[in-house]
């Protein structure tokens, strides 16, 4: 018997464990919410503590819900946002009165200066990160920490990836992942090592003097057992066996990554198929046998999803997150809540169900939309501008406040997201990517609606895989390869992942409407770039 793997995603709300098998079946899986600070000066914090206490309680209540015996788990795969998480420091990341908030959110954006004086350097290593580094990237955030919170900077014993963070507390082993230091610390996987002349440019030259220490002397790929395995402490607060393995894990989307490109049924080939994670941002996960550098997208990074091949990473930093709060500026969206909430049901499914009921094909509720065209750049553009100032773009409302026009509202939404999407798949198509179709996986894109328009907005075939959790399934695959059940990630993924479904792109009238709006949508996205770009300077002239 191989026994059964748990695989523990953390997001950015809540935690989630799953029980699989060795075919990749879900027994069982547990949700913990966690708790997430904001302010006013866009700061957004975490505190690693209630996170961890998070995860064991979602450990606990999966394999109590799986019904299995804990001693038969034989593997731990962990999966997480690329937060920064400030360990052993005298106090907080922010306020000083909250010295249990020791987690910098991914997007947080208070190091976009920094990220800007890093970008104005031009150093080599940004070639690796798309030419750009963002603010959600970790040396942005060290450096601000070092020049606004010294005393925090100087007394941290270690500065993690969340992923890391997880799997060090579950083993005590201080090896950090390949996939988070090559895609969020410029880590140089593909020459094995970190590139000092880089941090002593930026300012950051003593974590190069200390030889890397805080962040990372030693770099594992995903899947490598860590350490002893489990730790007694550790497996006691999870109810799991001292000792089971516990792999070097990766970054939430890629997580969701593994667990679908190269499932069984599709392409089974990560190369030709894209894999769109959808929850509160996006992610896109191109994988390729050589790099390939795409001005504005992520990578090359080597070995950071699939071990031996280059990835690059797109999408966006606000996705699921831009549907709420586009949905949150209609008038008619708190009455709309009380009635999805009376039906069981979110906003968005509740939406997506009225669109249905008024359209004899998902692919007809983009004739809902209207004349209202959105860019949903709320929270910037990742991909393939890497612009974090730009901001999000609604056109051609009315004065119609019912719940109709609320549908429209999040139709022209799902849309602006699916041109996103198509607008980073044609610019690494231009620098000579290429791909078949998408494997989605995150909670926003499981609705069918959704991956209908996804696919009539890009002109792609959109695949879901067998497995509800593909993001769960992707960590617990790191487990099993762990545990030695698999000899590597490249078996483990098609053994583990089926394809269940596909929807193919819409011709006719359709295709045609979505071609209409996808060049309304680049002529609105530039207009309001060239808008920005003449205001913005003057803004500071008459400020106070």
């Amino acid at each position: 018997m191989d026994g059964y793997f748990i695989g523990v995603d953390v997001g950015t709300a809540s935690t989630r464990a799953g029980v699989f098998d060795a075919a990749g079946t879900l027994l069982a899986s547990a949700k913990h919410d966690i708790l997430i600070f904001r302010d006013d000066n866009g700061h957004v914090e975490q505190s690693s503590v209630q996170i961890w206490d998070a995860v064991c309680t979602a450990v606990r209540d999966a394999v109590g819900s799986a019904s299995i015996d804990p001693a038969s788990v034989a593997g731990l795969g962990f999966d997480a946002t690329c937060s920064l998480v400030v360990e052993g420091a005298a106090g907080g990341v922010g306020d000083p009165q909250h010295p249990e908030r020791d987690i910098i959110v991914w997007m947080d954006h208070r190091a976009i200066g920094q990220a800007r004086r890093i970008n104005a350097m031009g150093h080599a290593v940004l070639s690796y990160v798309g030419g750009v580094i963002s603010p959600e990237m970790q040396t942005p955030k060290l450096l601000w920490l070092k020049e606004n919170r010294p005393d925090i900077y100087s007394s941290a014993r270690n500065f993690f990836d969340l992923t890391d963070f997880l799997t060090w507390k579950a083993t005590a082993a201080l090896e950090r992942s390949s996939c988070t230091v090559t895609c969020k610390w410029t880590y140089l996987a593909h020459e094995e090592r970190w590139d000092e002349s880089y941090f002593e440019a930026i300012g950051l030259d003593d974590l190069a003097a200390d030889g890397f220490r805080r962040i990372g002397e030693r770099i594992v790929p995903p899947g490598t057992p860590l350490g002893a395995g489990l730790t007694p402490e550790a497996a006691q607060a999870m109810g799991l066996r001292p000792g089971i393995a516990v792999a070097a894990g990766l970054i939430d989307a890629h997580a969701g990554g593994i667990g679908t490109v190269a499932a069984r049924g599709g392409a089974e080939n990560p190369a030709t198929c894209l894999g769109y994670v959808f929850g509160t941002s996006s992610c896109t996960m191109t994988t390729t046998s050589e790099p390939v550098s795409v001005p504005g997208v992520w990578g090359p990074y080597y070995s950071a999803m699939v071990p031996g091949m280059w990835l690059n990473e797109g999408g966006q930093s606000a996705a699921g997150a831009a549907i709420d709060q586009l949905l949150s500026l209609h008038p008619y969206a708190e009455k709309a809540k009380l009635e999805a909430a009376g039906e069981g049901l979110g906003l968005p499914q509740w939406l997506a169900g009225r669109a249905l009921a008024s359209v004899d094909d998902p692919s007809q509720a983009v004739f809902l939309a209207g004349q209202v065209n959105v860019v949903p750049e709320f929270l910037g553009n990742r991909a393939p501008f890497a612009d974090p100032s730009a901001r999000a773009v609604v056109m051609g409302l009315g004065m119609e406040t019912g719940p109709e026009n609320l549908v429209a509202l999040y139709i022209a939404g799902l849309c602006g997201l699916g041109y996103g999407l198509r607008q980073i798949i044609d610019t690494q198509a231009e620098h000579g990517i290429s791909i078949s179709s998408i494997s989605v996986s995150g909670g926003a894109g499981t609705h069918k609606l959704t991956r209908r328009i996804l696919a009539d907005a890009t002109g792609v075939a959109v695949e879901v895989t067998a497995c509800p959790e593909p993001v769960l399934l992707g960590s617990a695959m790191l487990a099993a390869v762990a545990a030695r059940t698999y000899p590597d990630l490249q078996t483990a993924m098609p053994a583990m992942s089926s394809l269940a479904g596909r929807s193919e792109p819409a011709s006719g009238p359709v295709h045609a409407l979505h071609e209409a709006r996808y060049k309304a949508f680049l002529k609105i996205q530039n207009l309001a770039r060239e808008v920005r770009d003449d205001i913005e300077p003057l803004l500071s002239t008459g400020s106070h």
